[in-house]
């Protein structure tokens, strides 16, 4: 008698590929960035940190806006359409709204920006954090790794 193991469909026919993990682990250092340009700007006044901040933000959300493209190409190809695939992009999805509306914010008079743009700085970059260690986590056949 052989034994015969059961394994599961996997999550993902495929990791994500080189330029879709570019792309998702480029909106972290760019948006966590920003949140230090904030920081910055909160302690010093200094203008230029809000400027800085607003071009680091632009850049998350290009990066972050191609992720969402991508994350979407992945849930069509998906065995399982629910789950960590959905949960994922629904993730970039959020980060991706509050990043616009946090552009938004630093998009006002530098002195209009606080602390409504460093909070929404601080959102954004954990849910950039936590989209990125979802999207890039292993998986394995069985769930999650």
């Amino acid at each position: 008698m052989t034994a015969t193991t059961y394994r599961p469909r996997a999550t993902y026919r495929s990791r994500p590929g080189a330029l879709h993990a570019t792309l998702l682990a480029g909106t972290v250092p760019l948006f966590l960035g920003a949140l230090l340009s904030d920081v910055v700007y909160y302690r010093t006044f200094e203008i230029q940190w809000t400027i800085f901040a607003s071009w680091l933000i632009a850049g998350g959300l290009l990066f972050g806006g191609l992720a969402v493209l991508f994350a979407l190409v992945g849930l069509f190809r998906a065995a399982n359409k629910g789950g960590r695939p959905l949960a994922y992009l629904l993730l970039l999805i959020a980060t991706w709204v509050l990043g616009f509306i946090n552009a938004l914010e630093h998009a006002k008079d530098a002195w209009a920006v606080m602390p409504l743009g460093l909070v929404l700085s601080v959102i954004v970059t954990l849910l950039a954090c936590v989209a990125t260690g979802v999207g890039l986590a292993k998986r394995r056949a069985g769930g999650v790794a």
